[in-house]
């Protein structure tokens, strides 16, 4: 991995992230590369805010990997700082590679050198190899998530 480059996306980066978003069984249902116009609104809303980091990993000048890390103050557990990971995709020709290891391991170093107390992430009940990936790093299952659609 000596060749490889983790840095900020930028809105040139955004098609390729969303390219990696949309390539598995749910992404494909709710992501399109058709229309850009609604992930560079967001591109420019994540790339504005500090405590937003959307990150690509790019060897020989192509973009193979990507991840959002969030910082998010807290008053929970004593005023401390979290780190959440999201969006964590590997490019299909770099699968296997230890590449999202790397990914996650950035964005555990970066949000203990931000002061974060703890990093957190959520993944579908349904991605039981994802589970078994962030078990690996020594993530726990911990909590149960819910979520609410508003459209």
């Amino acid at each position: 991995m000596n060749d490889l480059v983790i840095r900020r996306a930028t809105a040139s980066d955004v098609a390729t992230i969303v390219a990696m978003i949309a390539d598995d069984q749910l992404g494909a249902t709710r992501e399109s590369v058709d229309d850009l116009t609604p992930y560079l609104t967001a591109f420019e809303q994540i790339d504005a805010d500090p405590n937003q980091l959307l990150m690509v990993a790019e060897r020989n000048d192509e973009v193979i990997g990507t991840l959002q890390l969030t910082i998010i103050p807290g008053l929970s557990r004593r005023g401390s700082t979290r780190g959440l990971i999201e969006a964590v995709r590997v490019a299909t020709s770099a699968r296997g590679s230890g590449l999202g290891t790397t990914l996650v391991q950035w964005a555990v170093d970066e949000s203990r050198n931000r002061g974060c107390a703890l990093v957190q992430l959520t993944s579908d009940k349904t991605r039981t190899d994802a589970h078994r990936f962030y078990t690996n790093l020594g993530f726990e299952n911990t909590h149960e998530g819910f979520k609410l659609k508003l459209r």
